[in-house]
């Protein structure tokens, strides 16, 4: 129905509309819970965002697609933590109700955004496989072998027993690298509350059925819960240190990606919104695969020239990519596609860059596997996307649409030489820059 045609209903309140009434109704609720949860602001008499945010969950309840659910523990006072003189203006307080997070995945991910909900005063439990490094992070408030110099907030505690983690969670934050995510999420399903929706902060194609983090999720865990999917320049280090972070977390159910952008923003930690599910998540696949390439550019000892025309290079496939699958453009250009893909190329901190180097300077893909700990995603995403686009791209010569995409699986998988590849796409055919502007 139309504000016009609501307004012009008469309410219980003389000279007072319907609509007026209702939001009058919304506004005392919010201030009234902000009085009862944060006491401490109980004489601003200007209610929060976030309270803004649950008094508009209550009043529109049936239109939302996740609930909310009322928890016994509420959210602690928010801790002093040390910040950059980079700060960004957001709401640094916990939620004004009784929200508990969960993050599936205790390597160096999952540790920092554990890390910035538990900044914000919100109870958060990892959900880790070994009672030792649970036990561990509880005594010392640091993970024994992921980042350990880092101490954890002392709102994060660890569990390997899934049923407490996942029975009385409000979000839940998935962390698992995402060749190892179906496996995972068989084995936690049946503990994970109805309607309690997910947040997934892994990246990547899966190489058994091609698809994406969104596609897994919802074969995992069912299409009757709501999504969103978290990307953008951020490595775990930098976040648990409080340097400045901006991130975006796209989701259909865009009450959802608010709610939690209001959750997770803080003093350096930003947290933007969108609906293009499918452009994050390219931009989030395809930017591993440039960073090996990158990697190997500097591995080779190719120099700036070089590394620069091959970033912007493999950022136009990612770009053509995206839109044949029904990305934005704008996302492609935005935090989880060049942004992200600038981190990881030009990061020190970058996982698929260093895999990539080593590959320049001769290694295989195998030895280099075998003495990594961490998972670089992009060494299977580079598999997997060329036989994803094989499948679902059709045309003409798509090896003359994606180069670096192509010639990144045949180096990782042994068919050719990374010089080889590069001499290969200095040599290309010559044509226009970008060939599907040209008409």
């Amino acid at each position: 129905m139309r504000e016009s045609s609501i307004s012009s209903t008469s309410s219980p309140v003389v000279g007072v509309s319907v609509w007026q009434h209702s939001a009058l109704v919304s506004l005392l609720l919010a201030i009234t819970l902000s009085f009862i949860v944060q006491p401490t602001d109980a004489f601003s008499f200007v209610p929060s965002r976030a309270a803004q945010t649950l008094s508009r969950a209550s009043v529109s309840h049936n239109a939302r697609h996740y609930s909310k659910q009322t928890h016994h523990l509420t959210a602690a006072p928010l801790s002093k933590t040390t910040t950059t003189s980079l700060s960004m203006k957001s709401n640094t307080q916990p939620p004004p109700y009784p929200v508990r997070v969960t993050v599936l995945g205790g390597g160096n991910f999952g540790l920092a955004l554990a890390t910035v909900v538990a900044k914000k005063g919100v109870p958060t439990t990892l959900l880790v496989r070994s009672e030792d490094v649970a036990s561990h992070i509880n005594e010392n408030h640091r993970h024994p072998r992921y980042m350990s110099d880092i101490c954890l907030p002392r709102m994060v505690r660890a569990t390997c027993d899934k049923k407490s983690a996942l029975s009385d969670a409000t979000y839940i934050i998935h962390a698992v690298p995402v060749q190892y995510t179906r496996e995972f999420l068989n084995s936690v399903k049946d503990d994970i509350p109805p309607n309690v929706p997910v947040l997934s902060a892994s990246k990547g194609i899966e190489t058994s059925s091609l698809g994406f983090m969104a596609d897994i999720l919802k074969e995992c865990l069912g299409e009757d819960r709501s999504y969103a999917f978290l990307s953008g320049p951020s490595f775990a280090r930098e976040i648990c240190e409080g340097v400045a972070t901006a991130v975006v977390i796209a989701s259909e159910d865009l009450m959802l990606a608010d709610d939690l952008a209001d959750l997770m923003s803080g003093e350096d930690f930003a947290v933007f919104t969108s609906r293009d599910v499918i452009g994050v998540e390219v931009g989030g696949a395809v930017k591993n695969v440039i960073a090996i390439a990158a990697g190997m550019c500097e591995g080779l000892g190719l120099g700036t020239n070089a590394m620069s025309g091959l970033v912007t290079r493999g950022c136009g496939e990612m770009r053509r990519l995206g839109i044949y699958l029904g990305a934005r453009p704008s996302t492609i250009s935005g935090l989880s596609g060049v942004g992200d893909t600038f981190g990881t190329c030009f990061g020190p901190l970058s996982r698929n860059r260093r895999f990539g180097y080593r590959l320049g300077k001769g290694e295989t893909a195998a030895e280099i596997r075998e003495s990594m700990t961490e998972v670089a995603e992009g060494v299977d995403t580079s598999i997997a996307l060329v036989k994803m686009i094989k499948e679902r791209c059709k045309g003409y010569r798509l090896d003359l649409k994606y180069p670096i995409l192509f010639g990144m699986a045949d180096i990782i998988e042994g068919n050719m030489k990374p010089m080889e590849g590069m001499k290969a796409l200095m040599n290309f055919p010559t044509r226009m820059e970008n060939y599907d502007e040209r008409f």
